[in-house]
This record gives C-alpha cells, sequence and structure tokens, in this order.
C-alpha cells in the first residue's frame, strides 16, 4: 500500500490528540467495566469506555472502505483515507482490532503513523509511532476490548486476500480471533510425506531420518536438546533443527507423535497423535504462518482444524466438533552431552533436518523480550523466565521456576504440587506421578505459560 498525506485526517487526528490531552488526566481515575488486576492499570493506564450494539450503516460502509477494499486493491487513496477519519469521529474503540489487522500488513511509513494515531485516539491514549502495531495490540489484549460487530468476517477478508488458503483456517471456533495476527511466514500446506519438497514456508519434517548418539559427532556436547520418551525408546530433537522446522510429526516407541517448537515461547511440546476415537484419521500438524499471543498457530493438514498449540485441543474444524484434544509426553530440554550420558541408547535427528542453517533466536532476536504483541503478562515472574510447567490430575495448572527447581532437587529436596512431582533427567526436567508414570510436562517461558494458564499455580520452594 502507498503513503498517502490528506488534510481532513490530520484535522481529525489533530483535533483528536488534542482533546486527548485533556482527556487523559481524567480517564486515569476511570472505572470501565470489570475492575482491571492494579498491574495492567499501572502499565497500560485505564481503557476507554466501549458502546455496545451494531455499527451504523455510515461506519459499516467506512470499515470495509478502509479494512476490506484496501487490502482487496492493494492501495490506499482517498476513499480510504476518508473512510478512516470517519472511522475514528465515530469514536468505537472496537473499530481499533481492525486497524491492528490493517496494520500488521500495511507498507509505507505514513499509513503506518496515520493508522496509529488513529488508534491512540480512538482509546485515548497517546502511543509511540514506533512499533505502532505492537503497542497498539498489546493495549488492546491488555485491556480486553470486545471486537467488532461482524469481526471474523472482516478479519477473513484482510487475511484470506492475502494468502486465499488461510480461507479453511479463519471459522468459527472456540478461539479468540482477535488475538491471532501473521507471523510473517506463510503456511505449510504440503501433505504428509512431501516435507523434503522446497517451500515458502517454515518447513515441518515428516518421519525425520535419525542416527545413533555416536554417529552424531557434528552436535556438540553443549547443544541445546529436547528429549521425549516413549516406551522406553529416547529421542533428542535438537534445537538448531527445530528452529529451522519448528514442527516434526514422527514415530517412536510405537507411538505417532506431533512435535511443534516455538521458538517465540520457548517451548517444545510432543503430542500423540494415534489412539484417536474410531474414524478420526491421524492428524498431521504444520504451522499456519499465524500467531496468537506470540504463540504458533498449528492445525492438521488433513482436516484444516486448527489446534491451541499449548494445549493440545482443537479449536475449529472436524476435529474440534468431535472434541478431539491430544495427550502430551514430557519434554525435556537439555543438553546434548548430559542427555546422551543419561540415556547412551538415544536417537537424534541428522544434521541435514537443519538445512545449512545456525540459528539462536533465544540468544539472538528474542533476547530482549518477544518481538509480538503478548498484552498483559502476569508479573509474578519476568517474562522470559523458564518454567517448567504441568497440568496436574485435579485440573490445576502449576508452573515450576526451573532455577528454583533445578536447585530444590539438587539439594535432595522434594518438588511437589498435588500429585506431580518433578524429576531430574538428563539434565532437564520432567513431571510424574507417585508411581513415577510421565505426566507431559514441558518447559517454557513464564509469558507463554501464564497466558494460556491464566489461573496456574506458581510452585515455590
Amino acid at each position: 500500500m502507498p503513503a498517502f498525506s490528506t488534510s481532513r485526517l490530520r484535522r481529525v487526528l489533530g483535533a483528536g490528540l488534542a482533546a486527548l490531552s485533556l482527556l487523559l488526566p481524567a480517564m486515569a481515575t476511570a472505572q470501565q467495566g470489570p475492575a482491571l488486576p492494579t498491574y495492567i492499570l499501572e502499565e497500560f493506564g485505564a481503557p476507554p469506555e466501549i458502546p455496545e450494539g451494531p455499527f451504523s450503516e455510515d461506519l459499516q460502509r467506512a470499515v470495509k472502505m478502509a479494512f476490506v477494499d484496501s487490502v482487496a486493491q492493494a492501495t490506499w487513496g482517498r476513499d480510504q483515507t476518508t473512510a478512516l477519519a470517519e472511522i475514528v469521529e465515530a469514536g468505537d474503540p472496537r473499530v481499533v482490532w481492525l486497524i491492528a489487522d490493517l496494520m500488521r500488513f500495511a507498507s509505507g511509513p505514513q499509513l503506518s503513523v496515520a493508522l496509529t494515531e488513529a488508534s491512540a485516539v480512538l482509546l485515548g491514549k497517546r502511543l509511540p509511532r514506533e512499533n505502532g502495531w505492537g503497542n497498539v495490540t498489546d493495549h488492546l489484549i491488555a485491556w480486553d476490548i470486545p471486537a467488532p460487530p461482524d469481526y471474523l468476517a472482516t478479519k477473513r477478508a484482510i487475511f484470506t486476500t492475502v494468502v486465499p488458503v488461510w480461507d479453511k483456517i479463519f471459522v468459527e471456533g472456540q478461539i479468540d480471533w482477535r488475538h491471532v495476527s501473521w507471523g510473517g511466514v506463510l503456511i505449510d500446506d504440503r501433505p504428509f510425506g512431501t516435507t523434503d519438497d522446497p517451500c515458502n514456508c517454515i518447513p515441518a519434517a515428516d518421519n525425520p531420518a535419525v542416527s545413533s548418539a555416536e554417529e552424531a559427532t557434528w552436535l556438540s556436547d553443549d547443544a541445546i536438546v529436547f528429549g521425549v520418551e516413549v516406551n522406553g525408546a529416547y529421542r533428542a530433537y535438537p534445537r538448531r533443527i527445530m528452529e529451522v522446522r519448528e514442527m516434526v510429526n514422527d514415530t517412536l516407541g510405537g507411538r505417532d507423535l506431533g512435535i511443534p517448537y516455538c521458538t517465540l515461547c520457548g517451548a517444545a511440546q510432543a503430542y500423540f497423535t494415534d489412539q484417536l476415537p474410531a474414524g478420526v484419521e491421524r492428524p498431521v500438524l504444520r504451522t499456519s504462518g499465524l500467531l496468537i499471543r506470540s504463540n504458533k498457530v498449528m492445525y492438521d493438514v488433513n482436516s484444516y482444524s486448527v489446534f491451541d498449540t499449548f494445549l493440545g485441543t482443537a479449536v475449529t474444524g472436524p476435529l474440534a466438533e468431535k472434541g478431539i484434544a491430544l495427550e502430551q509426553a514430557s519434554v525435556v530440554t537439555t543438553d546434548w552431552g548430559t542427555w546422551k550420558r543419561a540415556h547412551p541408547e538415544t536417537t537424534v535427528l541428522i544434521e541435514e533436518l537443519a538445512l545449512g542453517r545456525d540459528f539462536d533466536f533465544r540468544n539472538g532476536r528474542d533476547a530482549d523480550g518477544p518481538i509480538f504483541p503478548v498484552g498483559d503478562v502476569d508479573p509474578r515472574l519476568p517474562v522470559h523466565e523458564d518454567v517448567v510447567g504441568v497440568v496436574a490430575a485435579s485440573g490445576t495448572p502449576v508452573a515450576f521456576q526451573r532455577s528454583q527447581a533445578v536447585a530444590a532437587l539438587t539439594r535432595g529436596e522434594d518438588v511437589t504440587f498435588e500429585e506431580v512431582r518433578l524429576t531430574l533427567d538428563g539434565g532437564g526436567l520432567r513431571a510424574v506421578d507417585a508411581s513415577g508414570a510421565d505426566l507431559g510436562s514441558h518447559q517454557a517461558f513464564w509469558f507463554a505459560w501464564s497466558q494460556f494458564h491464566p489461573d496456574t499455580v506458581l510452585w515455590s520452594e
């Protein structure tokens, strides 16, 4: 979309920003809807008042012109500028969700600034121009601004114009479409078994080739791996490979697995994709190219059912209608040297699967915090603190701060919650029950675990 310049929008935004300066002191003490936690008010301020009900016909027309037609025509002209001015004058903060969706695809600094300033007026909050999309979206999530009327239909029109195959993804379901954004990559929609073919996507691997530990001379002892055990069979998935692939469909110990890795969340998980109800084909997990609060959105390429990546629950499509929830196996995050000494029989993915790449997103791109909007973060731990999470038999999620848990176990102390017991395994942590049975735990950044398990208990010594 080209840059633009128009006097009307400038007048509207200028008047709105001037009025905003007068309103901010009053808004700081306003109470809007259910009381927000103090930490959200301290970081984001008080939310604006939110109207209810449908949009007027004029506002509907302006929304279509600004958000649907501009993407379909791949242009931003006088009509769109006029529509944006009308949207700002209407004063409905719910529209900002659509502004944020458009910002994700908009090009040109002038347009990005105009969209940021329009959002600022509608939200009643001064926002920096730098990283406008991220700042706008963080406020929308933290304040839990309601979606505008017919939100999914409009959002679907925007996103599927850019990537048409997403038309199978953007459907009704048990998913909060407000929080879904584009991750900057295209969907991997290759059928099972064709993942050796190149794609303009994050390329999943199906039935990856493996070697013995002795043959894996390319992997240094301090390299991070994700260790999985199923029925006495052990396998290591090097982070170097998983940062390139982000999704593996594998078979281990006689069981089928889908293994997503979200670089943004620091979380590798292992889901059993077999032993499902009669008539349900094995889900083949792929990366959709979409994110939800900085967590990858995975889907089944056979049914185009979307899964909640953190919970393993189908949230749209035929598998959601059947109530499919995948059981997890534990993933132990550790270093290769310690893992192979503890489990010398382990196999490991071969170097060629890294496609000649050697990323380290954790210590590079993501070192200063999430690079995509996450909204508010539970303040009990730092955003990027490593935790090992599991859901207890009672249904209560519990997070163990990795550093504290390792220290306690090293001292010979017990680390427990209800029937959950943490154990050291090959340099990492695994959750088991009183009988030693695996409970399906995994490591993640605190921001990710706490936002997908907002009622989580945080273990402390």
